[in-house]
């Protein structure tokens, strides 16, 4: 028998794709991913098989060989949005999700997962509902505003806000608030696709009350206020505050939106955070919408928050674009969820995984360090060494950008090149549950702020799991 004829052979021996999915080393495959699945992975082995056949093997190709080589294809594909462990030193970190949620909002949206729930279903009257009444009574009671409603982002509630009053209109604001946030996300282009004609007023660094007196006409849809909240104009600057602009706005007759993007319900300094204003000081101050996040300093799942005067959130139910921008039940139950601890202030720093991490003290993390470090060193063996230092984590998404918070690293540095280090970065974003840090300054840098002490072995296990 001449090569030819006997690789011809060995092909035809190869067993067939119904052969392996009957093998009784398949029906796991088949359990845990699937017929469809299995299949293509059996597929894609027997290719594998047959090249290694024409290329010269000659070790006889079992089923059982089929499947093991189907699991290894399978395993190999982890799900694309998988857990990691965030040690970048950014607590809202936009590219890792933002907020964790409270095991109390994680439970209320498993519950709308696996039950029927009264959505708009009126359980009293036994007719239809509204979705916003699971939030307005909260909304109202937690920032003192008439009304309240709530769309998939706080984005697209300021493109609500100003679509409802400003289609076809002017909507003055200052050209210092004129921001760009992660994504290529512009204010003058939200406004033009909301229809809005914008109107700027004042200069980069300084815009006066007059400013805005001068630009209100009978053209004049809304006044727009927009916190900058990543970014800081500072030394020769003026701006008029909320409250001067309610009054230029009610004597112009239009209403005043606030746009405060990463709003709070709480004093943040009680978290070692620096103060800034709430959504109720903004409702105090008078304005006719206020419009924050959810998912941000607020601690909970993307959403965007509208609140203000009852008259002015029925103009923005009335809008047929509020329905391509309404939350579903899974987040809506969240929502509820993370608005109730707020009830219970006095706990809320337990329970919310944000305002948890952001009021961790330094000497705290830094004694948890110390802990991990002598296992962590274990893990990458001799090529680096690990000591543990201090570093200064950020709030994120655009909170607060020039406030730090004083927090502890471990510090893993490499005996060689810096090669060396970018490859150990590499590897631990390729292990089972990814670990995320920061190289500046010739380390890698693995802030510990926003690892829970309950998830310790997991992180330990993770590493050696890679390391194995």
């Amino acid at each position: 028998m001449d090569m030819a004829d006997s690789d011809t052979s060995a092909l035809r021996r190869l067993p067939a794709v119904a052969t392996v999915l009957a093998a009784p080393e398949a029906a796991a495959l088949l359990e845990a991913h699937g017929r469809v699945a299995t299949t293509e992975a059996i597929r894609g082995a027997l290719d594998a098989a047959r090249s290694a056949l024409r290329g010269g093997a000659t070790t006889a190709v079992e089923p059982a060989d089929i499947v093991h080589e189907a699991r290894q294809r399978l395993d190999a594909q982890p799900a694309a949005l998988r857990p990691v462990f965030n040690l970048t030193g950014t607590v809202l970190h936009t590219n890792l999700g933002r907020a964790l949620l409270a095991e109390a909002a994680i439970d209320a949206a498993v519950d709308a997962m696996r039950h029927p729930v009264a959505l708009e279903f009126d359980l009293d009257e036994g007719g239809r509902g509204e979705r916003d009444d699971h939030v307005r009574d909260l909304l109202r009671e937690l920032t003192g505003a008439e009304d309240a409603t709530v769309v998939n982002n706080n984005a697209a509630a300021v493109l609500l806000c100003l679509n409802t009053f400003a289609l076809g209109r002017g909507a003055v604001i200052s050209r210092g608030e004129l921001i760009e946030i992660g994504g290529a996300f512009r204010m003058p282009d939200i406004m033009a696709r909301a229809g809005a004609d914008m109107v700027e007023v004042g200069t980069t660094n300084r815009t006066h009350a007059a400013d805005y007196r001068h630009a209100i006409d009978a053209h004049t849809g809304l006044v727009m206020k927009v916190h900058t909240s990543n970014y800081r104009i500072q030394g020769f600057t003026a701006e008029v505050d909320a409250r001067e602009l309610v009054a230029i706005a009610n004597a112009g007759g239009v209403p005043l939106l606030n746009d405060l993007g990463s709003g709070s319900l709480v004093d943040l300094s009680a978290y070692g955070v620096a103060r800034e204003a709430t959504v109720r000081q903004a409702v105090q101050e008078g304005a006719h919408l206020v419009t924050f996040s959810g998912d941000k300093l607020l601690g909970g799942p993307q959403a965007g928050f509208i609140v203000g005067t009852r008259e002015s959130i029925g103009a923005i139910n009335r809008n047929p674009l509020k329905r391509a921008l309404r939350v579903d039940k899974i987040r809506l139950a969240a929502i509820e969820a993370t608005l109730r601890l707020y009830r219970d202030p006095d706990r809320l720093g337990e329970r919310l995984p944000t305002l948890r991490f952001l009021g961790r003290t330094r000497d705290a993390i830094s004694a948890q360090a110390h802990r991990l470090r002598e296992g962590v060193a274990a893990c990458i063996g001799n090529a680096f060494g690990v000591d543990v230092g201090e570093c200064a984590s950020q709030v994120g998404s655009g909170a607060l950008p020039l406030d730090t918070l004083p927090s502890a690293a471990l510090m893993i540095r490499p005996h060689g090149s810096q090669r060396t280090l970018e490859a150990l970065a590499t590897a631990w974003r390729a292990l089972p549950r990814p670990v995320i840090g920061r190289i500046t300054e010739g380390a890698l840098q693995l802030d510990l702020r926003c690892l829970d002490e309950a998830d310790e072995p997991a992180f330990l296990a993770n590493l050696a799991a890679g390391n194995a």
